[in-house]
């Protein structure tokens, strides 16, 4: 394998240097044998992901944002012609407007980056990226905690942690350990219509508008308090309860409550 070049480094770029976990990664990308219509590679790299992706794929586009490697995986897939390397920035990408999935091993500086590019993708079934441990931990709740991100989008798309991986399965090691996030879009969304999603994206973005960390108090500066403390008895909430501790259950029931 090439060694890593400086400009991979300023690019938050870790390659997997073990097979075993980039074939366990293509296994939770495509988990079932079902092959995706087409395949989006996040960060190819040198390829290591991008050999079991291919044979788990009917249309593969690898994108490698360094031109260093782009002559080498070009070469290493030039004999399978359903890989299309593609030499450029993923997140200039135009999604595709027919039905994809996405995987990758991220650069870590850019993961959030790349979550908001999959999330706002109309077409996106399911992404499985792999990033820093701690990024997949706090948007899936392994924490005991959500994010406001997973909230709000809870409805439509399914967030978990499906693996981890050690710091010294990649090439150079970075400082922490990787999770293996996998994001999948609902085939039928939890609230439907366009009104609907409006008063979740409300109530949410309410719940974390900070009044001390209070759910409870933050929920009150719109709703009278006799109705919060109702809702959060149908919720099974304790009204001390700070807003990140509340599960995505929790937060449709309070919606369910607070909006009928």
């Amino acid at each position: 394998m090439a060694r890593p070049t400086p400009r991979a480094r300023t690019l938050s770029q870790h390659f997997l240097a073990d097979r075993a976990t980039a074939e366990r990664v293509a296994r939770l990308a495509v988990p079932d044998r079902r092959r995706p219509p087409l395949l989006l590679e996040v960060g190819a790299g040198d390829g290591a992901l991008t050999e079991p992706l291919a044979r788990r794929s009917r249309e593969l586009h690898a994108y490698e944002i360094d031109p260093r490697l782009v002559p080498a995986l070009r070469a290493r897939f030039a004999r399978t012609p359903h890989v299309h390397v593609v030499a450029g920035d993923f997140l200039t990408a135009r999604p595709p407007r027919t039905p994809f999935s996405v995987a990758g091993n991220v650069p870590f500086s850019r993961t959030a980056d790349i979550v908001d590019w999959c999330l706002g993708a109309p077409g996106l079934t399911d992404a499985t990226l792999v990033t820093q441990l701690e990024y997949a931990r706090k948007r899936t709740g392994d924490y005991g905690r959500w994010s406001l991100l997973t909230i709000l989008t809870w409805p439509g798309h399914e967030w978990r942690l499906v693996g981890r991986v050690g710091r010294h399965r990649f090439r150079p090691a970075p400082r922490v350990d990787a999770g293996i996030l996998r994001v999948a879009r609902r085939r039928t969304p939890l609230l439907t219509g366009a009104a609907a999603r409006r008063a979740w994206a409300d109530l949410v973005e309410l719940g974390f508008s900070g009044v001390g960390g209070s759910l409870h108090a933050s929920l009150r500066r719109a709703h009278p308090r006799r109705r919060v403390d109702a809702a959060f008895r149908a919720a099974r909430l304790d009204p001390v309860v700070l807003v990140g501790e509340v599960a995505p259950e929790r937060w449709l029931r309070l919606h369910e409550e607070l909006t009928a």
